[in-house]
């Protein structure tokens, strides 16, 4: 979900989120595997080095990462006042990723997460968990939003604050004397908080989910859970089971599709089945002949943000793995084939002209006229022909959809980033692709995005160096209570 937006738009959807199924490690834990020899490596080092100067622009001698800069003009890039939870954890894993990579040394690494780590120190925390928006500069909470104005109520978001642990965690992993002060940081967040536990008697009140957050002026929770599985808030979701704050069966709790007769994109097929004493519907959706699970809105970062740090793939190459895979080819044939521009990959993202939208491929993502692969929204409808590619106007493709995408199709995805180079001027020498390329007319976005830019700063480093990124997530409550759950899981795919 748009995290920009979010806050306004949290009741839309509420009930269809929120239904039910009815039913800090040692480093040398892992091995880290060399960097990878093959002919694509060279360019791949120069797209990550780039994106990792975006990473060092962007953060403030406070030491946290903004929310965006802009390189629309000729001097240096301009920082935007705030940031939030997942762009700090954004900016710790590049530098974790940069050190790994040979672009900084070691020292220059610990110096600059013990920076970051000494600001979010000083962060005001509510329950163990970080507010939504703060001034990057100086640390303090937002209450009016930069350049409007507008009012911004304190707000605890659960995937916003698991991608800030994430970075935590991948930092202490990486710089042994942190790992005190780190534990220390995260000994009070505790997953809980945001869990309303399973009621068979009422399952849409009690669903055994997470509540998206809680707005902490008035203790009142948003009125949707984070019902849908594929989607990146079970990053949180693994965190807590992984930690002991959450029970193992939440995992089973959360939906692969909607139920049957509940109102969604697409009728699902599948069927009922029993996982460690839940009953679960194992549903699917099928696009151009390819049974998947689904996301929430159809985008490539709620699919495949998460197993940059944790190896679904390879944990349940049969079912995560399958999907993930299958995932990627939908969102190729909606750019190549369906709406015929030319060029693919659609996560949220800058618009090119301004403002922020969640892009993605409708058919594909559960809410009904979800994200669109266009700012004109240009939506697909169950059991009704497919729209002509002349009504897919003004196309947005989102250069980190494509680094997402490396591990499932490596050679469609460097074509189609060096084609968004060739063909637009996508790729900004000196900070690495600018955030967006609207297709149809060629405008390309001003700004870089922390989220986006440090998506495609883990990916590269998983592609260059598989691994690098994923120690502190195959070890410990990982190791013993999230992979059993990959292992076991049966998609009906």
């Amino acid at each position: 979900m748009d995290r920009r937006t979010f806050l306004t738009a949290a009741g839309t959807g509420a009930a269809a989120l929120s239904l039910g199924a009815v039913a800090v490690p040692s480093a040398g834990a892992a091995q880290l595997s060399q960097p990878a020899q093959g002919s694509g490596t060279p360019l791949l080092m120069r797209w990550f080095r780039d994106t990792y100067r975006s990473i060092e622009a962007m953060t403030t001698d406070f030491g946290l990462a903004t929310d965006k800069i802009d390189v629309s003009g000729s001097g240096a890039p301009v920082q935007s006042r705030q940031t939030s939870p997942t762009n700090i954890g954004c900016g710790l894993w590049s530098t974790v990723a940069a050190a790994g990579l040979g672009v900084i040394s070691d020292n220059t690494m610990e110096r600059r997460l013990e920076h970051t780590v000494r600001a979010v120190e000083k962060l005001e925390r509510h329950h163990g968990f970080w507010l939504n928006w703060y001034d990057a500069h100086d640390g303090s909470v937002l209450t009016q939003w930069p350049g409007t104005g507008d009012p911004v109520r304190p707000f605890l978001s659960s995937v916003d604050n698991a991608w800030l642990v994430t970075g935590l965690r991948i930092a202490a992993d990486a710089a042994p004397a942190l790992r005190p002060r780190v534990a220390r940081i995260l000994a009070t967040a505790d997953w809980s908080y945001y869990y309303t536990p399973y009621d068979p008697a009422d399952p849409v009140a009690g669903p055994g989910q997470l509540r998206g957050g809680f707005w902490t002026d008035t203790e009142e929770p948003t009125g949707h859970h984070y019902g849908a599985l594929n989607t990146e808030p079970r990053m949180a979701s693994y965190l807590g089971i992984a930690d002991g704050s959450l029970p193992s069966d939440h995992y089973w709790h959360m939906l692969r599709t909607m139920l049957p007769e509940h109102e969604q994109e697409q009728h699902p097929g599948g069927g009922y089945v029993a996982m460690d004493g839940v009953r679960v519907w194992q549903g699917h959706y099928t696009h151009r002949g390819r049974k998947i699970v689904p996301t929430w809105g159809g985008s490539m970062f709620e699919a495949l943000m998460v197993p940059l740090f944790v190896p679904e793939p390879e944990w349940s190459p049969r079912s995560w793995g399958l999907t993930h895979a299958r995932y990627v080819r939908s969102q190729i044939e909606h750019g190549m084939k369906e709406a015929e521009y030319g060029y693919w990959g659609f996560s949220p993202a800058n618009i090119p002209e301004g403002g922020y939208q969640e892009y993605g491929v409708d058919a594909i993502g559960m809410q009904v006229d979800g994200y669109a692969s266009n700012t004109d929204r240009t939506y697909t409808k169950d059991g009704a022909p497919l729209p002509p590619a002349s009504a897919f106007t003004n196309g947005v493709v989102t250069p980190h959809a494509s680094f997402l995408a490396l591990p499932y199709a490596p050679d469609e995805s460097v074509d189609n980033l060096r084609a968004l180079d060739r063909d637009f001027g996508a790729y900004h020498d000196g900070y690495g692709f600018r955030d967006s390329v609207n297709v149809g007319t060629g405008r390309v976005s001003d700004y870089m995005l922390a989220l986006d830019q440090g998506m495609i700063a883990a990916a590269l480093a998983q592609a260059i160096r598989p691994g690098l990124l994923q120690r502190p997530f195959r070890t410990g409550g990982f190791q013993s209570k999230v992979r059993p759950l990959l292992a076991k899981e049966r998609f009906s795919i």
